[in-house]
Formats: C-alpha cells, structure tokens, sequence
C-alpha cells in the first residue's frame, strides 16, 4: 500500500491557508521537500523532490545513523522590473533528514540527480539479519 499525503485546505480555501503558509515560514528556517521512499532486496531508495536545484547546492551529511539532505534553493525572483500578484514556488533553505536503518551498508551510500529528483541508493549489508525474538507472556 501505497500512503500519500495532500493539502487539500490550500486547495479549498487558499486565502485561509495564507495567514497558516506564512505562520510556518516564521517558525523555521528552511522548507522541507517531499520525499518517497521504497526497499527492494538489495537496498532502500530514498526520492527527494528538489526542481530547479543545482547539484552543487545540495549537500548530504551523516551523522550518526542519521543522513541530512540539505541545500538551497535560489530564487529566479531577481528581476528588479517585475511586480509578481502571486508567488507560490519555494525558495530558500531546504533540508531533510533521514533516519538510517540498521542494515544499511553507510560506506555505499549514493546519490545521483535527475529531472529535479535527488535519488539515495542505500545498498543492505549482506552479514546484518533481521533481529527477531519471541516475547512471552507474562501473567500479573
């Protein structure tokens, strides 16, 4: 199964989700892009949405067993002669973080980019099995 997400109150009733847009810009500092992310047998891919980032603004980072996904997006914005009624595109900073399952191969991680899609491949060590144990039941 397949779960998605939508915002269906912007939609509906952009002028009530306005105030709601701005009140979120306030409370951070970047924007963080959507992102799918599947497991085959061999490894977990991880699909970031980034249109319009040059791969030199993006940066990914580990830290630990977590992998940071952050950069910046410019705005075409820059043309002094333009008076925009509306802007709904993002810009600024943007990052993301992922949280490495415990299998992962760290040494192998790679990214590729392509049409506005940042693509981690996150290969399975080949030595981890899954941990698994059998709880019993304890009577009070």
């Amino acid at each position: 199964m397949v779960e998605t997400t939508a915002q269906p109150l912007s939609n509906w009733w952009p002028n009530i989700a306005d105030p709601l847009r701005r009140f979120g810009a306030q409370v951070a500092d970047y924007f963080s892009p959507a992102s799918d992310a599947a497991v085959t047998d061999d490894a977990y891919i991880v699909e970031v949405e980034l249109p319009g980032v040059k791969d030199e603004d993006i940066t990914i980072e580990q830290h630990g067993n977590m992998l940071v996904v952050k950069g910046h997006k410019h705005s075409s914005h820059e043309e002094e002669d333009k008076n925009y009624y509306f802007s709904e595109r993002t810009y600024g900073a943007f990052q993301r973080t992922f949280r490495l399952p415990a299998d992962v191969e760290e040494g192998s991680i790679k990214a590729s980019a392509e049409d506005g899609v940042l693509t981690l491949h996150l290969p399975k060590r080949k030595d981890v099995e899954p941990a698994k144990r059998t709880i019993s039941v304890q009577k009070k």
